[in-house]
């Protein structure tokens, strides 16, 4: 039942992401949703820490399955695009619109890689004796 209620949560971000670009022209409507599908994705990795202790068996990543060290780095490398897309945000919110090119490219590699880590999620909860 856990497992579930992440995995929804994990799809629900991936949709406030997606009504995030798609109200991209509207500044306000955008800059809501993609804090909210940050905010939410920080709390849910914070979920799932404190009833799976991920950060423990993530650091154990010679033991680890595959699966399951793919979707780490994968979700780490969400994280931290998530602080770049803060920092160029706040630039083209501060009137720099030379930064809006890579902001473009920065949010196209997030949702990318958000939706990533959405899909992995369902390898990496899978029990290691299904996998064979």
């Amino acid at each position: 039942m856990e497992t579930w209620l992440m995995q929804t949560q994990s799809f629900c971000i991936v949709l406030v992401m997606l009504i995030g670009i798609y109200f991209r022209r509207n500044r306000k409507a955008h800059v809501r949703a993609m804090s909210f599908a940050m905010l939410w994705d920080i709390i849910l990795i914070l979920q799932i820490e404190l009833s799976r202790s991920a950060i423990l068996k993530a650091s154990n990543a010679v033991d680890n399955a595959l699966a399951l060290n793919v979707h780490v780095s994968i979700a780490v490398s969400t994280v931290i695009l998530y602080g770049f897309m803060v920092f160029t945000g706040r630039k083209l919110l501060s009137g720099n619109n030379q930064v809006k090119p890579l902001h473009r490219k920065l949010g196209w590699t997030t949702l990318i890689m958000r939706i990533l880590t959405f899909v992995t999620s369902f390898w990496a909860v899978t029990p290691k004796e299904s996998l064979t």
